[in-house]
């Protein structure tokens, strides 16, 4: 069930009998045919497990359940769109960044501080986002938001990637992530370049960059 891009910040699905779609509460722009939005509990095809996860980490992004036969179209707050097809693999994202995903897909959530041990923890405190990330596993379509449109940088092996944690969007791959520190003595006085702390990814994969460092 791809998402096909009408321009830069709103996409369509075309839903029929037996398919299911999630989607970021108030995504839904205009719809033709039989659908139907209900809010979801669930934590989606991850289960209660999921929601739990998100909700201990304080970032339940809420979503709601699209089914029926007809097309819709998503978009949130003018932000770019940008769709990532998944064939197998994990895509790992933030929470606040998921505009709407395939019901195929198994969703659950993943503990920061188990990718780069203290530095993956130390990341949520210093950067804002959250200990948890949402996973996004099988064969299917996903729609993320991010400021300014999208950019994907391949990771390989000694090739990493160093990313301004606020301009992160979400990876692919086999890839292990770690808050890496810049901070000087010029940092300290404040006199520094403000880029003191950045998001290390290695091993073999893709990260998703957005052109903007502001929040959704």
């Amino acid at each position: 069930m791809p998402f096909t891009a009408l321009n830069s910040r709103m996409v369509e699905a075309r839903i029929g009998p037996g398919q299911r779609l999630y989607s970021q509460r108030g995504a839904m722009l205009a719809y033709r045919g039989e659908v139907a939005f209900t809010p979801d509990i669930q934590g989606g095809r991850g289960g209660v497990g999921s929601m739990i996860g998100r909700r201990i980490a304080g970032e339940a992004t809420p979503l709601m359940t699209v089914e029926g036969t007809g097309t819709v179209m998503f978009g949130h707050g003018g932000h770019h769109v940008h769709v990532v097809d998944l064939t197998g693999g994990t895509l790992y994202v933030e929470a606040d960044r998921l505009l709407a995903f395939d019901g195929s897909l198994q969703q659950g959530t993943m503990f920061m501080g188990s990718q780069g041990g203290v530095m993956g923890m130390v990341r949520g405190q210093v950067t804002g986002q959250g200990l948890f990330t949402t996973t996004l596993k099988g064969v299917g379509s996903v729609a993320v938001m991010a400021h300014g449109g999208v950019i994907e940088l391949p990771i390989g092996p000694q090739r990493p990637v160093h990313v301004d944690p606020q301009a992160y969007v979400a990876h692919r791959g086999e890839v292990r992530n770690k808050l890496s520190t810049a901070l000087g003595w010029r940092d300290m006085v404040g006199r520094g370049s403000g880029e003191a702390f950045q998001l290390e990814l290695s091993g073999q994969g893709t990260v998703y960059v957005q052109a903007s460092e502001e929040k959704l």
